[in-house]
């Protein structure tokens, strides 16, 4: 049985928020372990017209030699953001499990050029 979201609820956004968030398909080109941090990875993605460097915490989900070559998707108008020292210029979506044992990185299930957009 599904069940609806409360209009009301501040975990509620419009769709006019939701439409503000850009995804974009980006295929992995390297992937390394974060020299600062023992859970990020640093990836460089391709998005067609322009590469990014993202930091993700998947150290201990995934090796870095399994990352490259994957498309995944993102979000691309995020911020960038300092991460221990390094700029991560987006940010990966994924599944998490509740007890936190399991990501499971979000990829389209066929493949497509970098930078497709997602909607």
């Amino acid at each position: 049985m599904s069940q609806q979201s409360d209009p009301s609820s501040p975990d509620t956004i419009s769709f006019e928020d939701f439409v503000k968030v850009k995804l974009r398909v980006g295929k992995v080109i390297e992937a390394t372990s974060h020299p600062n941090a023992d859970k990020l990875v640093l990836l460089k993605v391709d998005l067609g017209d322009e590469q990014r460097q993202i930091c993700a915490g998947l150290c201990g989900y995934y090796e870095t030699e399994d990352l490259v070559g994957r498309n995944l998707v993102m979000v691309t108008n995020l911020a960038p953001r300092m991460m221990r020292g390094v700029e991560s210029q987006g940010m990966l979506l994924a599944a998490v499990s509740s007890d936190r044992s399991k990501v499971v990185l979000v990829s389209p299930e066929a493949d497509i050029e970098p930078g497709s957009e997602v909607s």
